[in-house]
């Protein structure tokens, strides 16, 4: 995950969080997060970047509409970052 930009380590937690979302789903959460408008050539070229890498696959729902979901490396991905973070920032209790 260490190549990955800031952006794109994003779009795996928002991916993470959904069930098959369809890129404006995504879209919108990041949205949401960033509280600004995000275009689809920055969201769909970097969808695109994360399949070819192999942390997501891309399904399609119908001609119009593809569906993203993690695959099992992306999975551990996300889990090693969560670990390497709680290394560094502490839960309270």
């Amino acid at each position: 995950m260490y190549d990955l930009t800031g952006f794109q380590r994003d779009m795996l937690y928002a991916i993470a969080g959904q069930d098959e979302p369809k890129g404006l789903a995504i879209k919108d959460e990041l949205e949401g997060y960033y509280e600004s408008e995000i275009h689809h050539g920055r969201l769909y070229p970097n969808l695109d970047e994360l399949v070819e890498k192999g942390l997501v696959e891309k399904g399609e729902r119908d001609k119009r509409t593809n569906y993203y979901n993690l695959t099992q490396r992306g999975r551990r991905e996300i889990d090693a970052r969560r670990e390497w973070e709680d290394q560094y920032v502490a839960t309270e209790a």
